[in-house]
């Protein structure tokens, strides 16, 4: 989906805690929450079979991260690679290279750190929509085996170099740019930061913006050399970098649409928790609604864009989990790794539903006590397992275990001791595969 993007220089807005994938969230936004999950339940309640299994793992908001349990979301890491267009003379977009890899590292920056803050929302006023952790973030990506490549990189094309949105040189929707310098195009996301015709520049009338524009797999972004504050650079630390603020909004706005988002000023982005609204860019003091209706959800036209919605998280999680999605390939593979530091534990006295597809790091541990129930696929890593503990029980409703690397891992290890043993229920065509020994009994 394209679409274009207006953003004017604002100033920059300050740090606030954030929450990370590594982290509990407060209690407060799980008690928030839990009627939402409760809503979606009911809606799939009353189909039957495998028809209500097939929806289950196709709920977007099964997808939320779990506040108490964010083991169950391993952070989703997405590849990406910068293109500085240049003019043939190396101006127009940075001329100094040094300066240009620090600016683009600085946003880089900025964009992730803002996944990891993500602000409560504005709107609706006096909401207690729940504040919650993104769970993925960016990473730039050379070409391997390449020890020169940063995944930065400089085109010199007096053709290809400029972004223009309207008058005699409109080239915005053109993907010449792409087509000619996109690198790894199969595995990482390219990102074109976009110059300006000299045209515009000399024109009285042109109104210059920071702008961009999504194709799916790669982005183009417009303008930011020229909302630097201070181009009068001598040397790289002379560089202001109060705009990256101003640019990793439009980075987060722009990807967002790669990863299925959509405006959500207009009620109808899919997601009931971004409401409509007038899409103010700023507060006024003028009597207009703009007084005191202002979003700022990241898919909104806002100079305070740095928060997502519980739906607009799932969304995101829900496509990046779907292995025919688009962006799919363009993720670290980091559940081709095995790691047993990542081993999740159902603890005693749980009893853990899974709802949506899951791409695991490290093994399950179903404790003495604890029941594990699981609907959907689920990733194993090579040389990961699961181990059902004695009196532990895992059920397998529809699931599909499997490793997504194209190798194997070691199966279900059911434990039990003389008087007590682990359990597996398979039942509604639930499959296991790629395992050595998909199930294996053995005593404690």
């Amino acid at each position: 989906m394209t679409n274009k993007i207006y953003f004017l220089l604002s100033i920059a807005v300050g740090i606030i805690f954030f929450l990370s994938c590594e982290r509990k969230i407060q209690k407060d936004f799980l008690t928030k929450l839990e009627p939402i999950l409760e809503e979606y339940d009911a809606s799939s309640s009353t189909l039957p079979g495998q028809q209500k299994l097939r929806s289950v793992c196709r709920d977007k908001m099964n997808y939320i991260p779990d506040p108490n349990h964010l083991e169950f979301t391993p952070l989703k890491i997405i590849r990406v690679n910068i293109h500085i267009m240049r003019n043939s003379k190396g101006g127009s977009n940075f001329p100094n290279e040094e300066q240009g890899r620090i600016f683009v590292k600085k946003v880089l920056e900025s964009t992730n750190q803002k996944l990891e803050q993500n602000a409560k929302m504005f709107l609706p006023l006096n909401n207690d929509t729940p504040k919650l952790p993104q769970c993925y973030k960016f990473e730039l990506s050379p070409r391997p085996n390449d020890p020169n490549d940063d995944g930065i990189y400089f085109h010199d094309d007096d053709e290809l170099f400029y972004m223009t949105n309207y008058g005699k040189n409109t080239n915005i929707y053109k993907q010449g740019v792409y087509k000619k310098y996109g690198i790894q195009k199969d595995t990482v996301m390219n990102i074109f930061m976009m110059g300006v015709h000299q045209d515009s520049i000399e024109s009285k009338t042109y109104k210059m913006v920071s702008n961009g524009i999504a194709f799916g797999k790669w982005t183009k972004v417009a303008s930011w050399y020229y909302f630097m504050n201070n181009k009068n650079f001598t040397k790289a630390s002379d560089i202001d970098f109060i705009d990256h603020w101003t640019s990793q909004r439009l980075w987060n706005h722009e990807i967002g649409h790669c990863l299925g988002l959509r405006h959500s000023w207009v009620g109808n982005d899919g997601c009931d928790d971004t409401p409509s609204h007038q899409n103010c860019w700023n507060y006024t003091k003028n009597g207009s609604k703009c007084d005191s209706i202002v979003s700022n959800n990241i898919m909104d036209y806002t100079a305070h864009a740095g928060a997502w919605s519980p739906c607009q998280i799932a969304t995101v999680h829900y496509n990046l989990s779907n292995k025919k999605y688009r962006i799919r390939p363009l993720l670290k593979k980091t559940w081709c790794k095995y790691d047993e530091s990542k081993t999740i534990n159902i603890n005693k006295g749980e009893d853990i539903v899974w709802k949506g597809a899951k791409d695991l790091e490290g093994n399950i541990i179903v404790k003495d006590g604890a029941s594990l129930t699981i609907h959907c696929r689920v990733s194993i890593p090579p040389n990961g397992k699961i181990i059902v503990e004695p009196k532990g029980k895992l059920v397998l409703n529809g699931a599909t275990l499997e490793n997504d690397c194209g190798e194997t891992w070691k199966g279900i290890e059911v434990w039990s001791t003389d008087k007590r043993k682990g359990e597996v229920v398979m039942v509604n065509d639930a499959k296991i595969t790629e395992a050595e020994n998909p199930i294996d009994t053995a005593m404690e």
